[in-house]
């Protein structure tokens, strides 16, 4: 019976800001809805800039729960800009829950509203968010040979023209790094290998086609690529062996103490265009990664383990940023579910909504 009751206590840490999350999708879309139609007669510049504000709402409500509810403490190597700018967020991918680091970084920056994806093609099917995350601005690629390269450069462009401000996160990868998937770690040498690139140990090869054409693309719109390396603590066996990293469940779970970000800023002036130059350069790009994770994970001085060489500081965020958002979807999702008719209308809205995002991503070119 205690066993039983702490089970479900523990996973109460998870359902929790899961439902509330969840929860509040239909009452956040509904107040999309209604502003993309009252600005089809007003320029384009005008409804990105109150759709940015929008998803910055909801964005700080999902940082509520990520950050402050959780308590996990961010660790960040460098100096990340205290203005905003237009940039390309270069990360490494271990986890479901490395989208959120760059969220964590955008809203210090005042710039979470700016937060667009490159995402996996499958991910657009996900009810509600993926037809959303399309219309905020984020491209949906497929891998290798199927790659749509021009359907990108078209889609970004059209950013770019409407003067939309822009947080690009790509993770160059292509698929999430795990330490047990042996074959998948091996394939991704072999590749490099075959190209004549430096193996890697703790990331898989960059592929280069998604992020090469975004930077092509807009290279006159961006200031900066943000090089960002991301270790999460707790991922480390009595042994010395690297772990997986947390899944978002356990992340929400608080099973994840710290999480070590090392940031660099590089100025466009630097990253070489030409396609060869820039493979060359993405790929040197991860062998600093890759240094800095064997330092974190491996290195002979149990100081310097988990955590990466050089002044790391600790980066609080401040709950005046994130509560005020989860009040203000809170107070436009229960009064919904407070009557039938409401209830009515947020059904209907799951329902519609993900009918038209399957519509207009089968229809529309």
């Amino acid at each position: 019976m205690l066993l039983s009751f702490i089970v479900h206590t523990y996973s109460l840490r998870y359902w929790f800001p899961a439902t509330v999350m969840l929860g509040t999708a239909p009452a956040y879309l509904l107040s999309w809805w209604v502003w993309r139609l009252c600005s089809t007669v007003l320029p384009l510049r005008l409804y990105h800039k109150l759709d940015d504000r929008l998803y910055c709402v909801y964005q700080s409500m999902v940082l509520f729960f990520f950050e402050n509810y959780t308590g996990v403490e961010i660790v960040i190597y460098g100096d990340i800009p205290k203005k905003k700018e237009n940039v390309v967020y270069l990360s490494n991918h271990q986890c479901t829950a490395d989208w959120i680091i760059a969220d964590m970084l955008a809203i210090r920056q005042d710039a979470l509203g700016h937060v667009r994806y490159v995402l996996k093609d499958g991910l657009k099917w996900l009810p509600l968010y993926g037809w959303y995350f399309s219309q905020h601005g984020g491209v949906y690629v497929k891998r290798s040979a199927k790659f749509e390269e021009q359907a990108m450069k078209k889609k970004l462009l059209t950013q770019v023209e409407a003067g939309t401000p822009m947080y690009l996160v790509i993770f160059p990868e292509g698929t999430r790094y795990n330490p047990e998937l042996k074959n998948v770690i091996s394939s991704s040498q072999e590749f490099a290998s075959k190209e004549g690139l430096a193996l890697l140990k703790h990331t898989l090869t960059p592929r280069m086609k998604a992020s090469h054409v975004a930077i092509e693309a807009m290279k006159d719109h961006l200031d900066a690529v943000y090089d960002v390396t991301v270790a999460y603590e707790g991922t480390l066996d009595s042994a010395g062996h690297r772990l997986p990293a947390p899944t978002m469940p356990e992340f929400l779970c608080k099973e994840c103490p710290r999480v070590h970000v090392h940031f660099e800023r590089v100025a466009m002036k630097e990253v070489p265009l030409e396609p060869l130059f820039f493979r060359r350069w993405l790929h040197e790009r991860f062998e600093i990664k890759d240094r800095l994770l064997t330092s974190f994970y491996e290195s002979d001085d149990a100081q310097q383990r988990s955590r990466f060489p050089g002044e790391g500081r600790r980066s609080a965020l401040s709950i005046a940023k994130t509560l005020p958002s989860m009040m203000v979807l809170g107070g436009l999702t229960v009064p919904l579910l407070l009557t039938e008719s409401g209830r009515s209308l947020y059904v209907r809205t799951w329902v519609y909504g993900t009918l038209l995002g399957w519509l207009w991503m089968n229809v529309s070119p």
